[in-house]
Parts: C-alpha cells; sequence; structure tokens
C-alpha cells in the first residue's frame, strides 16, 4: 500500500506543480520596440485584443514602449535583463529580422531568444500611377531593363532596409545592376505617393495593406504585382504575383512576438497555446483585417524553423548587396 500510494502522491504533486507553471500570466505585457503608433504598437495590440476576444488572458495585457533599432533596444534588454520572464511578449517584425541579418542587434543573433508566434503579414507590392504606361509588371520591368536611368524607384526606407530591399530584388529581377538603379527613400508612404503623382518617381516599392488603404481613400494608383508565394485573399485578389509575371520576387513581412531565452517550457509552451486558441477563434480574422494584415499562423518549434530559414536568406542577400562588412 505505501508503495502504490507514494507514486500517487508524487503524481499529484508533479501536475499540480505543472498546472501552477502553465498558469496565465498575472501581469501580462506586450513590449513594442518602439514609440506609440506604429507597426510594433499595431503587433502588441493585435496580442491584447485577440487574447482577450479569444477568452485566453482573464488579466489586461498592458504595452511597453522601448524604442530604438527596430527592436534591437528591446532584444538586448530582454536578453541580459529579463531573459526568465514568462509574463512578457516581445514584439518583432520582418525588419527585425532583416537587422538581426545584418548584425544591428550587437552581440545577440537569432538563437538568442525563444520564437514564439506570429500573428499576421504585410506583403511589398509594386505601384504605379493609374495614368502609367506600364500596365503590369512586365511593362515595368521591360522599360528598366532597356534604360534603368529612366525608371526612379522610390519607398520609405534608406539603404539597407525592407523597402530598399525590395527595389534591389526589383532591379536583379530585371536585369539591371542594383548599384545602378536610381532609389530615393521618403519618410514614408504618404510622401513617396505625392511623389509618384508628381512624376518624380515612376514606381513606389511599399507594401499591400498601404497601398490598399490608399486605393480606398480614392489614390490614382495601380497595383502591378504583390510580392507573394500566392495571390492575397480579398480585395486584392485580382492582383498578380510578382512571380505569376515571370520574376521571383517574394517579400513577407511578418509581425510577431518571442519570449527571453531561459522562460520555462511550460510557460513558453502556455504563450505558443494561447496564441493558437486565438488565431483559431473567429473573432481574430476580423481584428487581423481591421489592421489591414494577411493570414501567417506560425507557432512554436514551426515558427522558429521559419524564422531561421528567413534571417540565413536575408544574410545571405545582405551579402549579395554588400550590406555586411567582412
Amino acid at each position: 500500500m505505501k508503495f502504490r500510494v507514494l507514486p500517487l502522491l508524487m503524481g499529484s504533486i508533479l501536475l499540480s506543480l505543472g498546472l501552477a507553471a502553465q498558469a496565465a500570466p498575472t501581469k501580462p505585457e506586450c513590449i513594442a520596440p518602439a514609440n506609440p503608433g506604429g507597426g510594433f504598437d499595431l503587433t502588441c495590440r493585435l496580442a491584447q485584443e485577440g487574447l482577450k476576444a479569444a477568452g485566453t488572458l482573464a488579466d489586461p495585457m498592458r504595452i511597453v514602449y522601448m524604442p530604438g533599432g527596430i527592436g534591437a533596444v528591446a532584444y538586448n534588454h530582454v536578453i541580459a535583463q529579463k531573459p526568465d520572464d514568462p509574463e512578457s511578449i516581445i514584439a518583432f517584425s520582418g525588419g527585425s529580422l532583416l537587422n538581426l541579418a545584418q548584425h544591428k542587434f550587437g552581440k545577440y543573433g537569432v538563437n538568442d531568444v525563444r520564437w514564439l508566434a506570429a500573428v499576421g503579414a504585410d506583403y511589398g507590392v509594386a505601384v504605379v500611377r493609374n495614368d502609367s504606361p506600364y500596365k503590369n509588371l512586365k511593362d515595368l520591368m521591360a522599360a528598366f531593363k532597356q534604360d534603368s536611368s529612366k525608371i526612379v524607384l522610390g519607398a520609405g526606407g534608406t539603404v539597407g532596409s525592407q523597402d530598399w530591399m525590395k527595389a534591389a530584388l526589383t532591379a536583379r529581377a530585371a536585369g539591371v545592376d542594383y548599384r545602378k538603379m536610381r532609389f530615393v527613400a521618403f519618410e514614408g508612404g504618404g510622401d513617396a505617393l505625392t511623389a509618384l503623382r508628381g512624376g518624380h518617381i515612376q514606381a513606389y516599392m511599399g507594401d499591400a495593406a498601404e497601398a490598399f488603404t490608399m486605393l480606398e481613400g480614392g489614390a490614382p494608383i495601380r497595383l502591378l504585382a504583390v510580392f507573394s508565394e500566392e495571390r492575397l485573399p480579398g480585395k486584392l485578389s485580382s492582383v498578380p504575383t510578382a512571380r505569376e509575371e515571370g520574376f521571383d520576387i517574394q517579400w513577407p513581412i511578418i509581425r510577431g512576438f518571442y519570449v527571453g531565452p531561459k522562460v520555462a517550457d511550460a510557460d513558453y509552451q502556455w504563450w505558443v497555446d494561447a496564441f493558437n486558441k486565438m488565431q483559431a477563434d473567429a473573432s481574430f480574422a476580423a481584428i487581423r483585417d481591421k489592421q489591414g494584415l494577411f493570414p501567417f499562423n506560425k507557432s512554436g518549434a514551426d515558427l522558429d524553423k521559419y524564422v531561421k530559414e528567413r534571417v540565413a536568406d536575408y544574410t545571405k542577400l545582405a551579402n549579395e548587396f554588400g550590406l555586411i562588412r567582412q
């Protein structure tokens, strides 16, 4: 009898400890590595609204702003100061991964955190004026290849940024030396659109969600192609992919979360399960769509694999485009 009671007692204790370790955070927070109002803020709000709507979090999630280096400051802070904190999730984007690939996060790399969940994505897009002579991506690429000096590409980022990379990939796909492309960096999509409407640039290398918002607002633009693997759902389903036009250009801009490197497995799994439940909830699609994002659901080991593959791809591209000093 004694030998039977002891295992049962131990099993109950272990089960209780496991449940305690997997209890919902009592002071959950999402760190947005930027000032309020940007993409990281949007990402945290997705978690804040989505987890609440799915009934996963009983306690409200607060958002903490930690700007600097497109995520570099927050990345270093979490690893060094809060490596085992189960209460905090940190937002990241495709831009964060691109910066990791270019060693812009200091001494830390892609293996120094635990990648948690991706909850949506945007995609690159090539945009021209609606009265442009370029009716499709093939037309633009033919003109670009014939005389690259006559095609000025504009976007909202400087050399090495996601927007610049989209332009560089477009140039390469057209058979043009990226070092010879004419590229103008703007403060944001609004300035780029103004330049496009004024004829100062011939194409705007933007994001699908932003371009869709411009179209909905009556902007005189035409979307030539989206840089996605497949056509996007909804109102942009009529826009072909670059691959359909004969050019293998893909640029997903994912949004998601990670946690510190020493967060316990049980706590990490609690968050994975919470996000899986959130994304399976019927209400989440409307929350995501409201923010202009498209479906992109990966979590746990699946996301970890994806992130590391993307950083490896970005590292290769950054080397090819001379962005990493040897």
